[in-house]
């Protein structure tokens, strides 16, 4: 029974020694992860990686390109060939007595005698309002919309390579072609204004074709850099109002012809449309208006380089 006794108390105190042994092995393993996280520094949670910015688009790009070497000659020869013309239209000859008394309807074409002898200063007068005013257009409205804003001087230049090109158009027609004004066939006019040179240059309709040119450059500019605008069909009918206008009154004044106007109206409106445009379309890159003068022909020619 001792015997007994003593060897479950010896198992006992075995156990015991065992189980102290691995509580003190465990006791160990815990003070060294405790003095190991003290010691050592916080983890930091690890930072998601930052996604990449989105590209910007950019909404101020000039839809144009544009360069001193290609504009400059087509700007300063289409100025030379205005002041060419002009000076073709000072020198040019007014009518001789005999001349006026031979002017008569009959010999005036069918479609343009609505308005023969037709005479009305206020109606001139009345013409110049929308004809300035149209010049401003273009500036404005590249003042006004911050995209074009951004590209002032670019547009500016297209507007005066434009505005040369109509220029020169004019004033070399009116003064190598001698048309009498409507006003002329009017006995009540004044004797002086219908022989006068300034009287034999109806076609075509210079005031006209200046201001649609001007008012379809802003027209077409403003739509290239605002392509989804919802404003764009107005801007389009102020655009073709304007010139129509000036059209009434110089019709009215007896300054020109229909087929003057409706002219005029067409040279200004392409001019207004396509010099912005051919320096948008990579189609019309290589595709250029280059002055010419010769001993017995001036006027623009169209390039295409290969």
């Amino acid at each position: 029974m001792v015997r007994k006794l003593s060897l479950l108390m010896g198992s006992f105190v075995v156990v015991s020694l065992i189980y102290a042994q691995d509580t003190t092995s465990r006791a160990k393993d815990s003070a060294a992860l405790l003095s190991s996280e003290s010691l050592s520094p916080p983890a930091i949670p690890a930072t998601p990686p930052r996604s990449a910015a989105p590209a910007r688009y950019d909404s101020y790009a000039s839809p144009y390109k544009t360069s001193f070497r290609a504009d400059g000659p087509i700007i300063l020869g289409s100025i030379g060939l205005t002041l060419l013309g002009y000076n073709m239209i000072v020198n040019k000859a007014g009518l001789t007595a005999t001349e006026l008394a031979a002017k008569k309807e009959s010999n005036v074409p069918w479609f343009d005698r609505g308005n023969v002898g037709y005479f009305n200063d206020k109606a001139n007068d009345a013409s110049y309002l929308p004809f300035f005013a149209s010049f401003a257009t273009p500036l404005v409205a590249s003042l006004i919309d911050k995209k074009q804003r951004s590209h002032f001087f670019q547009v500016t230049s297209l507007y005066l390579e434009t505005m040369a090109i109509s220029g020169a158009l004019y004033t070399l027609s009116a003064g190598a072609i001698s048309r009498s004004r409507p006003l002329v066939y009017n006995p009540a006019a004044p004797y002086d204004r219908r022989v006068s040179n300034n009287s034999q240059r109806s076609f075509f309709a210079g005031h006209v074709s200046a201001t649609a040119s001007a008012t379809f450059f802003a027209a077409q500019v403003f739509s290239d850099f605002n392509p989804d605008s919802k404003a764009k069909p107005y801007v389009w009918i102020a655009a073709a109002a304007l010139p129509a206008l000036v059209s009434y009154f110089r019709y009215e004044a007896g300054q020109h012809f229909l087929s003057d106007i409706i002219l005029g109206y067409g040279i200004g409106m392409a001019t207004g449309i396509l010099v912005p445009k051919l320096h948008r379309s990579k189609t019309f890159r290589n595709l250029s208006l280059v002055p010419q003068a010769g001993r017995d022909y001036k006027g623009l020619a169209l390039v295409y380089k290969l």
